[in-house]
C-alpha cells in the first residue's frame, strides 16, 4: 500500500497590518517613480563627462539611452516584485497544485 503524504496547507500567516508597514510600502513605489529619472540624469551626466573627455558629441546620447535602459529595467523588476509580493498565497505554487514540497514526487 503506497503511502501519502498529507497535503500541505497553502496559507501564510497574515501580516500586521501597521501603520510602519504602509509607510514601508508606500515607500517602496514611490522609489519606482523616482529611479528612472535618476538613471537618466546619472546616464547624461556620465555621456557629458565622457564626451568632454574624448571630445565628441555622440557619447551623451548613448549614456542617456543607457540610462533609460537601466532605469527601465529597474521599474519592471521592482513593480513585478511589488506585484508579486501583494498577491496572496504567491510564494508555494510550483504549477502542480499541490505547493512546494521539495520532493518532485
Amino acid at each position: 500500500m503506497p503511502f501519502h503524504r498529507a497535503i500541505p496547507d497553502n496559507k501564510q500567516p497574515a501580516k500586521p497590518s501597521g501603520g510602519l508597514s504602509a509607510y514601508v510600502e508606500a515607500e517602496k513605489l514611490m522609489q519606482i517613480a523616482f529611479v528612472l529619472p535618476s538613471a537618466v540624469v546619472v546616464g547624461w551626466a556620465a555621456g557629458a563627462g565622457a564626451d568632454y573627455l574624448f571630445h565628441t558629441k555622440w557619447i551623451v546620447v548613448a549614456g542617456i539611452c543607457l540610462g533609460c535602459i537601466s532605469g527601465l529595467y529597474y521599474v519592471i523588476q521592482s513593480a513585478y516584485a511589488a506585484e508579486k509580493a501583494s498577491t496572496p498565497g504567491s510564494k508555494t505554487r510550483n504549477g502542480t497544485g499541490k505547493g512546494s514540497t521539495g520532493n518532485p514526487s
